[in-house]
């Protein structure tokens, strides 16, 4: 027991006594033992405790989730968050419509009461976070078997959360670390009245749109305003109007002075998931089997899409959110598999898994406990692989059909045997968003599309019964275009429930156990779903889940390995949504021979893209008319306006939003991406071309003091000069 515990504690430490230039992903708590050392080299002049501390304020109490899956900071002590554009993206087009677009004119609070409600959003603070490795593994010792180690495990996590949940409100949670090597319990406190308060038009938040997403040079103002609201006690509470501004413990002063090349840089944030530690074989899954099939169904769902929003700009409100959902993991996939062709990664992995093979062989002990780890990894992928496929297949194809996920809420409703007035209001609620955001004319569009790409390439053992159709037809030599077509009509025309009207007519007289009932189910949307969800949990979940045990089983052996046979290699936990510091420092970089990348964009570069017939580079006349009187205000340098800059911090999804900090611990940007080129940093960390990108914090404020006029928020600020 004690040998096994040692090993799994003995992880971080190893990890951050060999520390290299600019990689990782650091959890706070170990900063003043591991970290600040190197920090403070390369420039940064605060404490370890001035970042991560329990005793008194410090840089956490500023740094939030925001949402579900971003990060945002306090930038006022009147509760005022920054994050990007694209994370407040959903709660901005939630208000707009028609006549109030505030995507496409932005949006501007001028006073408390004009700030706007986001009803089921929220921020999450941690609390503290504490390492709980022994209590998680206690009972463990190395002859424990699967089962018995995994249900130790749910127990002792069981109980430890519920001791940390005693006498408080906090959200708790205890989370796995190096593969179930390390664990750590985190204490959360949430917070539900968040308030729209600021936000540019998408022709600055969104500049460039897609077209520039994931690219440097970049000149995209990606961020927004909202504002936390308390009770009475400055506690978390629902939306009230007798709620207040949050008085924070902490709140970052912003700098106005501006970056230089090689300036220290500090990202402090939520990075969703990395896999920095994979074998070959899953990279050469998801390289060459997974990521282009993924690819070309988002390539066919964008095409629809901006076809349809390009023709009617009511369906670009309405799927605006949508798009950028679908097309930021398509051209971040194409980036990944770009690098790590580059890279040439799975031949990398190939020459590690050697290394380490040679290792293992050398002593007898270690043949015993890894003798079979690479073999085993090379037949689990093989038979893992088709089934993941099929997997992707139903997310990426079944699932992004608008009438299904409709159908899934439809035949959930039904089930009930008890339908409660709260039932009635919940699905007619679900049903007004949808239908706002719904066009049925594009839905159709991307129903016959995907419907096709999932039988033409998912795997014969994966086709529903639906499918038989196909059959029937080409038994007829009927070409599948017409089959597609002819069933697309059929299920359209037929389930009454996508038609707001009818669903309206139907919810408002609904008695369960009578024919409404059954006129759902009778429904060719009901079946479809039905057909797809019994495929998905009768012959794919179960042995993704299979699998993917087998390889979680394996990571956890792996990555000990690698790291008894590596003593001088760097190793750091994987990204899994929790706080975490990266830093580097301001830098350019050469993407390709002979080219150089500044590490700064200014205004000049917008003006440069200015096109009034394309969307994404329209730029407005008020901020035009700002540029050519060079009126930047205090914000401007030597007579430019700076917009982004790059650095080398390590960053990943969840990281949006991030404070980008400088050396003495004020806030200088916002980090909203990464260049295309680094994008397989999730998988492969290439310090050469890893960058990630930031909003300068001064076009921020230039952007809400001259250009909306909204001087209040810049006063309520602690600006540094």
């Amino acid at each position: 027991m004690k040998k096994l515990i040692s090993i799994s504690i003995s992880i971080f430490i190893l990890s951050v006594s060999q520390l290299k230039a600019d990689e990782g992903m650091w959890i706070p708590l170990f900063l003043k033992k591991y970290n600040i050392e190197a920090m403070q080299k390369k420039g940064f002049k605060l404490t370890a405790e001035d970042i991560y501390s329990v005793n008194k304020a410090s840089m956490k109490d500023a740094v939030m989730i925001f949402g579900g899956g971003c990060t945002a900071e306090l930038i006022s002590d009147r509760g005022l968050i920054l994050t990007n554009h694209h994370c407040g993206y959903y709660s901005i087009q939630s208000h707009s419509s028609l006549e109030n677009d505030y995507l496409r004119n932005g949006f501007w609070a001028m006073s408390d009461k004009e700030e706007l409600v986001n009803e089921g959003l929220k921020v999450t603070f941690l609390v503290r976070m504490e390492d709980v490795t022994s209590k998680v593994l206690n009972g463990i010792s190395e002859n424990t078997d699967d089962y018995k180690r995994e249900k130790i495990i749910e127990n002792n996590i069981r109980l430890i959360e519920e001791d940390a949940q005693k006498g408080n409100s906090y959200k708790i949670k205890v989370k796995s670390f190096f593969y179930g090597n390390q664990y750590f319990l985190f204490v959360q406190k949430v917070y539900k009245d968040i308030r729209l308060v600021g936000a540019p038009p998408s022709s600055i938040g969104k500049f460039g749109g897609d077209t520039d997403n994931w690219m440097w040079p970049r000149h995209t103002g990606d961020f927004s305003l909202f504002r936390i609201y308390v009770d009475k006690n400055n506690e978390p509470a629902e939306y009230s109007e007798d709620n207040v501004p949050y008085k924070p413990k902490k709140h970052f002063p912003v700098s106005i002075k501006g970056v230089k090349k090689n300036d220290f840089t500090m990202v402090f944030g939520y990075p969703g998931r990395t896999q920095e530690y994979l074998t070959s074989y899953a990279v050469d899954m998801i390289k060459n089997k997974i990521n282009p099939k993924k690819i070309e169904v988002r390539q066919n769902i964008i095409d629809i899409m901006s076809a349809d929003m390009e023709k009617d700009p009511g369906v670009r409100i309405k799927y605006s959110a949508k798009y950028a959902g679908v097309s930021n993991a398509w051209k971040k996939w194409i980036g990944e598999n770009r690098g790590l062709e580059i890279l040439d990664a799975v031949a990398k992995k190939e020459a590690t898994e050697k290394q380490l093979t040679d290792w293992i062989n050398e002593d007898k002990d270690r043949i015993a406990k890894y003798g079979n780890l690479l073999t085993d990894y090379k037949n689990i992928y093989k038979d893992y692989t088709p089934y993941k496929l099929a997997q992707e297949y139903f997310y990426e194809a079944i699932w992004r059909m608008e009438s299904v996920k409709f159908s899934s809420k439809m035949a959930s409703f039904i089930k009930k045997e008890d339908v409660k007035k709260d039932d009635i209001e919940s699905i007619k609620k679900y049903a007004k968003e949808f239908f706002k955001n719904y066009n049925l004319t594009t839905d159709k569009k991307l129903f016959k599309t995907l419907f096709r790409l999932y039988y033409e390439n998912a795997g014969d053992k994966f086709q529903p019964e639906v499918m038989n159709i196909f059959t029937t037809f080409n038994h007829f030599k009927i070409d599948k275009e017409i089959v597609v077509e002819k069933y697309a009509k059929l299920y359209f025309d037929n389930t009454f429930f996508l038609n707001e009207e009818k669903f309206n007519d139907f919810i408002e007289k609904y008695s369960y156990g009578s024919e409404d009932t059954q006129k759902v189910k009778d429904t060719p949307g009901y079946n479809f779903f039905y057909d797809f969800v019994n495929v998905y949990y009768s012959k794919i979940i179960p042995f993704t889940e299979k699998y993917k045990t087998k390889i979680d089983k394996k990571n956890r052996l792996y990555i000990r390995a690698l790291m008894e046979s590596k003593p001088n290699k760097v190793f750091y936990p994987d990204a899994n949504s929790t706080l975490r510091i990266a830093y580097g420092k301001v830098d350019t970089y050469e993407p390709r021979d002979g080219v150089e990348y500044q590490y700064f964009t200014t205004l000049d570069g917008v003006i440069e893209k200015d096109n009034p017939e394309i969307y994404d580079y329209d730029v407005p006349d008020r901020l035009k008319e700002l540029y050519y009187k060079k009126d930047y205000g205090k914000y401007g340098e030597d007579g430019k306006m700076h917009i982004c800059f790059i650095a080398s911090n390590h960053t990943t999804g969840g990281n949006s939003g991030s404070p980008v900090i400088n050396g003495n611990g004020e806030l200088i940007g916002v980090n909203f991406d990464r260049n295309w080129e680094g994008t397989m940093s999730d998988i492969m960390y290439n310090p050469d071309q890893c960058r990630n990108i930031s909003l300068d914090i001064r076009y921020v404020l230039f952007i809400i003091d001259k250009f909306a006029g909204d001087k209040r928020l810049v006063d309520e600020m602690t600006v540094v000069e």
